[in-house]
């Protein structure tokens, strides 16, 4: 048997399928599309229900994959045993409807006796135990003898999800020896022991699950197999786990090197390792596939694990941040397999340098409540911290719950984990309620998915405007497949050939009209739907259109032109957004429409107006530059050595297409664009703001559309100076001048408001009256603010020396009222704040305060003496 390496395991293994004429695709994002049953991809076949269902036409009905993976669902064991890990990557190949169980098992025998030379007499099957044509085939065609074939049920070896498509399996199982078994009697293949390794899933989906229960024959019958590739290196490199294997070890002597330990020597220090080690390869994929740090779905997957590497590192000694150095190795180990790792590396590392900064501070103030919490406990004399709050500390503020276990201890208390459990389980049904229930496919089924799933359409609109000879395929009116729709229907038609750009990639969809003999419809919008078929949304304007038809098919060039204007300024502000604050920004995000364009991108500070300043300053002088657009096709390697930027999320295909202007921007873009920079006429950016954790947005405008927004500056402009009395070229200084001269006003308005307030204040004065010996007194004042009864307060305070001030003023319906008490008085008993809120109560308000000042506010005015009354009966029963 061969020694080999991860990276020539997985190359072997789509090599071999290629050979089988299958179709190689790149790994697709973890990040699911169109599928809310998911969070983050967890198998290979995940990223390809829809070819499975039928929703979709694959690229080849043969396809293979190595698939990147996260699975979350037992994080608290990673790093307490060498088996559970969030990261793995999946090997498969695929037949949708094409071959089946006659061919992949003698393939899979072949690959693994003949490509891996795996012993044959090591290897052990199992099917499902009403599976007789794979036991037939695994005994008579491949010629494994009987006592190494194992028939198990349905829980083990029948893969169904709910109702629909559904099949039994066949595994393939290593024999690692006798020294990984139980020495049970009993043992064998399915026994929990380590002995027999199970490597590779055959999904033989045959089955259409009914509602009632019953199974019906597919007539279209599927392979899906998985092969996980880290638990197939353990077996080629005679290691004894994921953990050992060459691509995890070199991680792991990295780990080692910063934090300067063995591993292998310290139980405790090898959790800390392999904890890191796993978690840097998940964080390192789903940033790399536009994941960014937050506190809900896929983010706080990203948080989480990316902390829990933090804290272990803590617990190693590592001083500083360490994730972004350690980054580098996953990059370097995986970044021939995925080259978005290699494409992302500065984005990478910015962000998990940032988040872990971020953390370090959480900490420092997930500390301080702590301490707050124990110093609380200690007083009342707790001795077992509530869920709650142990959960606070984690939710909110991203606090390690096995360090609050720790820190507890050390001070002698403990931690209710039951309720913690309970608080857990609670945000878990909360998140699942906010994905909502989903089908198998993670999407509701709508009448789009009624139609051909052959059916498509040829887009022909970046060199063609019109086509005359298209022709109407298929009609959709009132929510139902048709063949015919009348003047006044709403219809999405569609045709063979379209120039109608579908909404793609930020950019809207085309407007325009399509024409037959016998009618005309108004399209409004154009979309792609399930399979990516193009659909023309809009109205039957005159006449009739049936399926059939020959049509002339006509954009709206105007709003085509004024669309690309907006796209193609995309593509120039992304490069100088990076040519200005680093390449870390990555687009996340855009818009672009006919009136303007959004621009998401990946920056972690509001850019200040200097940098903003010169993004569009760069933008501008690559228009006037008159910089050639040109689009062509390249193989997806050719086009990455171009240096073109590719967009998080995106599957591109082995041919893309790329968009160049001049030597200054390359990107992978199938939308329109123009033929100049020139063309966009100008650029201006009109707002720039955060919509998310790191993530800032640039809304701008081009064109049209930016000549009337300067117009629309002028005029007001224009109109400020009519009204300053002005002309343009003075209008700063005259705005300056009649400021200066309001706060001169202001300064004498508020000395005039002193004086007087001192002149009301010996007026209120004279209103004074005791009570149980305490100089009280209570009184209304006119048209008085917050602020002002404070300044007549703090007089009255002084000219009283000793005694309790409560006043009262309004101002059309609202009511101020404040209460203010001398310390001597306050230390009889007397409370201004609970004066104050039975006060306001009177007058339909709240409120409240210290003991020696309080103020509220009212909705009543004409309760108000009754408030001040109110007030003295408390001042009487405090005293």
């Amino acid at each position: 048997m061969q020694k080999l390496g991860v990276n020539e395991i997985r190359e072997k293994f789509l090599s071999f399928f290629e050979s089988k004429d299958h179709l190689r695709l790149q790994s697709f994002s973890v990040v699911p599309k169109n599928d809310n049953s998911l969070l983050l991809i967890n198998s290979g076949m995940a990223p390809m229900k829809a070819y499975f269902t039928g929703q979709e036409t694959p690229p080849r009905k043969r396809v293979t994959t190595c698939q990147k993976c996260i699975r979350t669902g037992d994080i608290e064991n990673v790093g307490k045993t060498a088996r559970h890990g969030t990261f793995f990557e999946m090997l498969g190949d695929f037949s949708f409807g094409d071959y089946f169980k006659n061919e992949i098992i003698p393939w899979s025998w072949e690959f693994v006796t003949k490509v891996l030379e795996i012993p044959e007499d090591k290897l052990h099957v199992t099917v499902y135990l009403e599976d007789d044509e794979s036991y037939d085939i695994w005994h008579n065609v491949v010629g494994l003898p009987e006592e190494r074939i194992t028939r198990l049920g349905k829980e083990d070896n029948f893969w169904e999800h709910g109702l629909g498509p559904c099949g039994p399996c066949t595994e393939i199982y290593y024999d690692r020896g006798e020294e990984y078994g139980c020495n049970s009697p009993t043992c064998g293949v399915g026994c929990d022991c380590d002995r027999y390794m199970e490597f590779w899933n055959l999904v033989l989906t045959q089955f259409d699950k009914k509602e009632d229960g019953t199974y019906e024959l597919l007539e279209q019958k599927n392979v899906d197999t998985g092969m996980g590739l880290e638990r197939m290196a353990t077996i080629m490199q005679r290691v004894d786990s994921i953990f050992d294997v060459d691509t995890v070890q070199n991680i792991i002597k990295k780990v080692c090197e910063i934090a300067n330990v063995t591993y292998g020597k310290d139980k405790k220090i090898d959790v800390s390792i392999r904890v890191i080690t796993d978690h840097i390869r998940s964080v390192t994929v789903m940033t790399a596939d536009g994941v960014l740090p937050s506190n809900e779905g896929r983010g706080y997957v990203l948080r989480r694990l990316l902390r829990r590497a933090a804290r272990h590192g803590k617990l190693l000694g590592i001083k500083g941040e360490f994730l972004a150095e350690l980054s580098k190795t996953v990059i370097a180990n995986s970044g021939d397999a995925y080259p978005e790792l290699v494409d992302k590396k500065d984005y990478i590392l910015k962000i998990l340098t940032i988040e872990e900064n971020s953390f370090y501070k959480t900490i420092d103030k997930g500390m301080e409540i702590l301490k707050a919490d124990i110093a609380e406990m200690k007083k009342e004399g707790q001795t077992v911290m509530s869920g709650e709050k142990s959960f606070r500390l984690y939710d909110t503020y991203g606090f390690p719950i096995d360090l609050t276990k720790e820190i507890l201890e050390e001070e002698g208390f403990g931690l209710d984990e039951s309720a913690f459990e309970k608080e857990m389980t609670q945000q878990k049904d909360r998140a699942r309620a906010a994905r909502g229930e989903s089908t198998f496919m993670g999407a509701d089924e709508n009448v789009y998915n009624q139609l051909d799933v052959n059916m498509e359409t040829k887009f022909a609109g970046y060199d063609i405007k019109q086509l005359t000879d298209a022709k109407v395929i298929a009609l959709i009116t009132n929510d139902a497949v048709a063949e015919n729709a009348s003047a006044g229907d709403s219809v999405c038609v569609f045709l063979n050939n379209t120039p109608f750009y579908a909404e793609s990639g930020g950019q809207v969809g085309d407007n325009g009209i399509i024409k037959t003999e016998t009618g005309v419809v108004e399209i409004t919008d154009c979309i792609k739907v399930v399979g990516g078929k193009i659909a023309h949304i809009g109205k039957v304007k005159e006449g009739s259109i049936s399926v059939g038809d020959s049509a002339c098919a006509e954009i709206d060039m105007i709003l085509r032109m004024a669309t690309s204007r907006n796209h193609s300024a995309t593509h120039l502000l992304q490069k100088a957004l990076r040519t200005v604050l680093g390449t870390h920004v990555e687009q996340a995000g855009s818009y672009v429409s006919a009136e303007r364009l959004r621009f998401d991108f990946t920056h972690f500070a509001a850019l200040t107006e200097q940098e903003l300043k010169e993004v569009e300053n760069i933008v501008n002088e690559k228009i006037f530059e008159s910089l050639p657009i040109n689009t062509c096709e390249k193989s997806i390697e050719e086009a990455r050595q171009m240096g073109a930027m590719a967009l998080f999320g995106e599957k591109y295909g082995d041919v893309v297409r790329v968009v160049t202007m001049g030597d200054f921007s390359i990107e992978l873009c199938g939308g329109a664009h123009l033929s100049n920079t020139a063309q966009v006429g100008s650029f201006k950016i009109i707002s720039e703001n955060g919509i998310a954790a790191g993530v800032r947005r640039i809304e701008a405008l081009t064109g049209t559309e930016a000549l009337k927004y300067y117009q629309s500056q002028e005029e007001q402009i224009k109109n400020i100076c009519k009204v300053v009395k002005t002309n343009t070229e003075n209008v700063v200084n005259r705005v300056e001048q009649i400021v200066a001269e309001q706060k001169e006003m202001s300064k004498e308005i508020e000395k005039l408001k002193s004086k007087l307030a001192g002149s009301a204040v010996e007026e209120i004065l004279s209103q004074k009256q005791e009570i149980s010996g305490v100089s009280v007194v209570c009184a209304k004042v006119q048209d008085a603010d917050g602020n002002a009864l404070k300044t007549i307060g703090d007089q009255l305070k002084v000219k009283l020396v000793s005694g309790v001030v409560v006043l009262a003023s309004g101002k059309g319906d609202k009511v101020n009222l404040l209460a203010m008490a001398t310390d001597d008085v306050v230390k009889k008993g007397v409370h201004a704040g609970n004066i104050i809120k039975a006060a306001a109560a009177c007058c339909g308000g709240g409120g409240g305060g210290r003991p020696n000042m309080a103020q509220a506010g009212g909705k009543d005015a004409s309760k108000m003496e009754q408030a001040l009354e109110k007030a003295k009966e408390v001042i009487q029963q405090q005293l």
